[in-house]
């Protein structure tokens, strides 16, 4: 009879010990970075517009006063080639804009993301997501159009868009 119980009372006992260590070490939760702002930021959909980043780091200009908000979702990409998907990439942006101004980011998320999805597609279809696409120029080149597509939606809010991640996947 206790070789019966012995097994099950060891397993439930590793088991409350690893649901107990699980729930002491578990982080705290943070406070939905959406919380505060208008229904419409979030379009409908669940997940969290964009998150400002609360670090400040000082790399070049005023980064050192600047707010980072960290677009939420990643842009996937295709990359056409003879007539078919001949690999995706995927980047994750942020934008470097004036103390104070997260709010007008979120507020324009959704059109920010379709102008710098437009631009990216297009560097897709010119070939700057072929061979070796991290190069200087070409991420500067990129860069740059991004910032052109951004500008008009968020003014002089916006001073530089940071590609934090980029990978390419072959097909």
């Amino acid at each position: 009879m206790i070789a019966k119980i012995l097994p099950l009372a060891l397993a439930l006992t590793g088991l409350g010990a690893g649901v107990g260590a699980g729930i002491a070490l578990r982080a705290a939760p943070e406070a939905h970075p959406s919380a505060g702002l208008p229904d419409a930021v979030t379009c409908g959909d669940t997940a969290p517009a964009a998150k400002p980043l609360a670090a400040k780091v000082d790399t070049h200009g005023n980064a050192e006063t600047d707010d980072f908000v960290k677009l939420a979702n990643q842009f996937v990409v295709p990359v056409i080639s003879d007539g078919a998907i001949a690999s995706m990439v995927v980047l994750a942006l942020s934008l470097q804009v004036a103390p104070g101004s997260s709010d007008t980011v979120f507020s324009r998320e959704p059109i920010l993301r379709d102008r710098m999805l437009r631009v990216m597609l297009d560097h897709a279809n010119a070939g700057g997501f072929s061979g070796a696409f991290t190069g200087t120029r070409r991420m500067d080149d990129l860069r740059r159009a991004l910032i052109e597509a951004a500008r008009p939606i968020l003014g002089d809010v916006l001073n530089d868009v940071l590609i934090t991640e980029i990978a390419r996947q072959d097909i």
